[in-house]
């Protein structure tokens, strides 16, 4: 359903007129709680377009980086420049205060992190952004979550306690989840129109006010479906199609040194048929994303999500497959693994952003480390990984150090200017199907390869 909902009943503040024009005019205070990798460029596009956004944050560190008009988030293209000119002419500002923020504002969007506790969703920086949304909610406001939530999570959980904490009866204010559907690297990029935005609110009126203000920043349009519910599940349906054909792909990867043959290779043919989409296998999956999605479905409701379940395991065990096919490297050289210090290429989840969270280069570091190994990371983007109890390495010291062998878990480009040749015959493990070691004598197993 796309622009067929009805025209909101009640306008913003009991202001009388059209709310999107005077929302393209910057009539109304933007409030964005959150200002991480995702937050912050969602907050100064908003700027950009209305003129008056206050972002809020509980890191002051960061909170006092904006108010100086610098972006603390690293690899985002044109970020720096956009909250520079934004806070520069007034547009932008930021606070540690969400209860004055909301106070203030009529448009709150929320953007702050939900993550997995031992296998459980945990909501608890949601529920403190929507205590100071409620401390400031006044008739007419709209909110909108683009957060990832379990399904349910907007008609449940927060307009329950929006109601309970600010007074108002439910059709007082708007309502609405507006997932983010942006990538680490190009968010600017996808706010403004990589794909259409997808709204759905709690009542037809808060998915209009959703599809009104969000057609102001994205030029692909909005997708308006039929209510919240349906749009938590797009966004989590969007992460489990991929978390189950990467764990396809992995366990096809599997069986290369059964079947002969470079199984990647056999991948891409597939794909050249249109009804086939096949990921591509790697060392392990993670980021703040895939890894966690599938626990916003499995055991929250009926039924058991089997097939969930068992793509989760085959892409948790991928680091330990990668680690124990580094091992039989390591004996086909003639090398035990208490004699042998191995490079784990890649720390981040993906290659050029400095993201540690659910990183496979933890587990398979483990692995190696419980067999013996002496374990060196090494990333160009990070130098310290919380529980990762090895040293780490830039990649231009990695050339000073004797080692053994190397597993690449993650592409970097610059592990593309490694000298391999300067190092003695290692044992190498490409998790990502992406070194080039053909004119040196390195004995090397690709994931997914012959």
């Amino acid at each position: 359903m796309s622009e067929t909902v009805p025209e909101a009943p009640y306008p913003p503040h009991g202001d009388e007129r059209t709310f999107p024009w005077a929302f393209g005019l910057g009539e109304y205070q933007v409030a964005v709680y959150g200002l991480g990798k995702m937050g912050l460029p969602l907050a100064a596009v908003f700027a950009e377009a209305t003129g008056d956004v206050v972002g809020v944050d509980v890191d002051e560190g960061v909170v006092a980086a904006v108010e100086a008009g610098e972006s603390h988030v690293a690899g985002e293209p044109g970020l720096d420049e956009l909250v520079s000119r934004t806070v520069e002419r007034g547009a932008l500002r930021a606070t540690t205060d969400g209860e004055r923020a909301a106070a203030s504002a009529c448009i709150h969007v929320v953007m702050v992190p939900t993550l997995v506790t031992d296998g459980e969703p945990e909501l608890g920086a949601l529920d403190a952004a929507i205590d100071d949304v409620a401390a400031g909610l006044q008739p007419g406001d709209a909110v909108f979550v683009e957060c990832t939530v379990p399904p349910r999570t907007c008609v449940d959980r927060l307009q329950p306690a929006l109601v309970a904490k600010s007074g108002l009866d439910p059709d007082e204010f708007g309502l609405a989840f507006c997932p983010e559907r942006t990538m680490s690297g190009r968010a600017i990029e996808d706010i403004r129109g990589s794909y259409p935005k997808v709204v759905g609110g709690v009542d037809p009126a808060s998915t209009e006010l959703a599809r009104r203000v969000y057609r102001e920043i994205n030029d692909a349009g909005v997708h308006a479906v039929t209510d919240a519910t349906t749009a938590e599940a797009v966004k989590v349906f969007e992460g489990l199609y991929r978390d189950v054909n990467i764990a396809l792909a992995n366990e096809l990867a599997q069986f290369a040194d059964a079947f002969g043959i470079d199984v990647t290779e056999a991948i891409e043919t597939a794909n050249t048929q249109p009804f086939c989409d096949i990921h591509t296998p790697g060392a392990g999956v993670g980021g703040h994303c895939i890894p966690y999605y599938p626990h916003f479905v499995m055991g929250q409701f009926e039924p058991d999500a089997p097939l969930l379940r068992t793509a989760r395991a085959v892409n948790d065990r991928m680091p330990a497959f990668v680690a124990e096919r580094l091992l039989d490297e390591l004996h086909a050289v003639g090398t035990s693994p208490e004699d042998a210090t191995v490079a784990v290429l890649g720390l981040t989840y993906r290659p050029g952003v400095a993201e540690v969270r659910a990183t496979p280069a933890k587990p398979l570091a483990a692995r190696l480390a419980d067999a013996g190994v002496t374990v060196l990371g090494v990333d160009p983007l990070v130098d310290h990984v919380p529980g990762f109890p090895h040293e780490v390495l830039d990649p231009y010291e990695l050339s000073d150090r004797d080692i053994e062998g190397a597993v690449l878990v993650t592409a970097h480009d610059e592990f593309d200017d490694l000298d391999w040749a300067a190092f003695d015959r290692l044992a190498v493990v490409d998790g990502r199907q992406a070194l080039d070691l053909a004119d040196t004598d390195h004995r090397v197993y690709t994931v997914g390869g012959d």
